[in-house]
């Protein structure tokens, strides 16, 4: 298991939400930390201390009057980190080659490749061919639904058909690097982790894998390691320090260091 850090930036500025409250209409979202820092400090943090492989999500859409600042908060960063960073939000083939070019290490999809809540595999074909399977992340974030992880799109908003199982990991492995993970229900809440959801996570375990939501305390980290039979990584947000929590990033660094 190792620590992904992230850096989620909505209208301009470095925040931590909660994830199943963001609205594209007005911009809002329900905030637990929003810093006075930009997104390059939080990205020469990482890179000092050698941290590979997080990610940076922008949480405006493209008809937002604030994703220009968004973004440029994002090309920030990926120039303080070249290839320490993966990006995700709002992801096509068309912005794919800019956001690499500027110093992404993967770019990360999820809307795109689905269409009316399907898999469109045209466009899942066209990404990879743009990007290379080798620098592409499919973020497979998912709500539960029915006693199912239902597979969201367009900043967690919208249900697709697609259910989170064994079955679609092996589907999705062979276009992709890795798997970006939230569980939204939980994402920013800082009350606990999807023990289900991990579970079938970690006894699938083929590729990479971040898991992201719900950490709220060394327990969790603890649960997350056992439940996902330690092959999970993790990101945490709102329960960190950097971002207004009681977990000590460097705690987290410590631990980290002894699974």
């Amino acid at each position: 298991m190792k620590f992904r850090p992230c850096i989620d930036i909505h209208n301009g500025k470095v925040k931590q939400i909660v994830g199943g409250t963001l609205i594209d209409l007005g911009d809002l979202a329900v905030e637990n930390y929003v810093s006075e820092l930009d997104a390059s400090y939080y990205a020469d943090f990482y890179k000092k201390d050698q941290m590979k492989g997080g990610h940076i999500i922008l949480l405006n859409n493209k008809d937002s009057v604030f994703y220009n600042k968004t973004k440029d908060q994002a090309i920030k960063a990926l120039k303080t980190y070249p290839r320490g960073l993966q990006i995700g939000g709002g992801m096509t083939p068309d912005n794919a080659a800019y956001f690499l070019d500027a110093g992404a290490s993967h770019i990360i999809v999820t809307s795109y490749v689905f269409q009316d809540g399907k898999v469109d595999m045209k466009n899942l074909e066209r990404i990879r061919q743009e990007v290379g399977k080798e620098n592409l992340v499919l973020d497979l974030s998912c709500r539960k639904k029915n006693n199912q992880y239902y597979i969201v799109t367009d900043r967690w908003q919208k249900y697709t058909e697609v259910i989170v199982n064994e079955e679609t990991l092996d589907f999705f492995k062979d276009y992709c690097d890795e798997f970006l993970i939230h569980a939204v229900d939980v994402e920013g809440k800082a009350q606990g982790i999807e023990e289900e959801l991990v579970s079938m996570l970690g006894r699938w375990a083929k590729i990479p894998i971040t898991y992201a939501g719900g950490v709220g305390n060394f327990n969790d980290l603890q649960k997350l390691r056992e439940l996902g039979n330690n092959h999970l990584d993790v990101t945490i947000g709102s329960a960190l320090d950097l971002f207004g929590g009681n977990m000590s990033y460097q705690e987290v660094l410590r631990y980290m260091k002894k699974v």
